[in-house]
C-alpha cells in the first residue's frame, strides 16, 4: 500500500534496461544556481500516472519527477549532472530519450542500466548501410578501457552492443526502428552525447584494486 492508503507500484530502485519508451521534448528549461530545472513534454507516456518522487532516464540521465499535470512534468538537473552530461546543452525544443524504471518483475530486454552517467563522447562518423546506420564515437581512454567489444553500452539512454573497438573510439549498429524511435537517428558529426559502460566491469575492476578516477571528458 502506499502513504495515502492506494496501491503502490513496485519498481527495482534506479534501475533501467536502455529501451527508450517514448521522446520528449523540453517545453522550458530554467537556470536555478547551479542547477537547471526541466519541464519535460513527453510525446506518448501518460503523464497522469506518473508519481512524484519516482525517477525517469533522460537521454541515460536519471532525473527524479517533482511535479506533473497538464501533460508535462519537471525534473531538476543539479551541477554535477550539468558538468558530466550533455544535460548542460538542453534548451527549450531540445529532444529527449525517456525511459521510465523498470518495475519489478518486467522483462530485461536490454541491459542493467543505472542512469549514472560515466561522460561524454562525441559522433565521429555516421554511416547508413540500409539495413543498419552504424555510428562511430570518439571517447576518452580512461572511458575507452570499459569499452568491450560485443559488450553492451548505453548511448543516450539507449541499449547498444558494441561492434568494434580501437585506441580512440567504437562503433555501434542500430536498426531503422532504432533511429526512428530514438534521437540517435538525428546525431550527427560532432554531436556530444552522453555514455554510461557497463557497471559490472566497474565493480570488477575496484574489487582487483585497479578503479580508475572519473574519466575527463571528450
Amino acid at each position: 500500500m502506499s502513504d495515502d492508503g492506494g496501491p503502490r507500484k513496485w519498481y527495482t530502485n534506479l534501475v533501467f534496461t536502455g529501451l527508450v519508451e517514448d521522446i520528449g521534448t523540453v517545453a522550458r528549461a530554467d537556470r536555478r544556481s547551479d542547477a537547471l530545472v526541466l519541464v519535460v513534454r513527453p510525446a506518448a507516456m501518460d503523464v497522469g500516472s506518473l508519481e512524484l518522487g519516482e525517477s525517469i532516464c533522460h537521454d541515460g540521465v536519471c532525473l527524479t519527477v517533482t511535479e506533473a499535470g497538464g501533460g508535462t512534468y519537471t525534473v531538476l538537473a543539479g551541477a554535477e549532472t550539468l558538468a558530466r552530461t550533455t544535460l548542460g546543452r538542453v534548451r527549450a525544443g531540445t529532444r529527449l530519450n525517456l525511459e521510465r524504471a523498470l518495475a519489478a518483475g518486467a522483462r530485461l530486454g536490454g541491459h542493467l542500466v543505472a542512469g549514472h552517467v560515466d561522460g561524454t563522447a562525441a559522433l565521429a562518423a555516421r554511416v547508413d548501410r540500409g539495413a543498419n546506420l552504424v555510428l562511430t564515437f570518439r571517447c576518452a581512454p580512461a572511458l575507452l578501457r570499459y569499452v568491450v567489444e560485443k559488450g553492451s553500452i548505453a548511448v543516450d539512454g539507449v541499449s547498444l552492443t558494441v561492434n568494434r573497438v580501437d585506441e580512440t573510439g567504437f562503433d555501434v549498429a542500430i536498426i531503422p526502428h532504432t533511429a526512428a524511435h530514438t534521437t540517435l537517428g538525428a546525431r550527427r558529426p560532432g554531436d556530444p552525447v552522453n555514455l554510461e559502460v557497463d557497471v559490472i566491469g566497474k565493480y570488477v575492476e575496484k574489487l582487483l584494486g585497479g578503479y580508475a578516477p572519473r574519466p575527463k571528458d571528450v
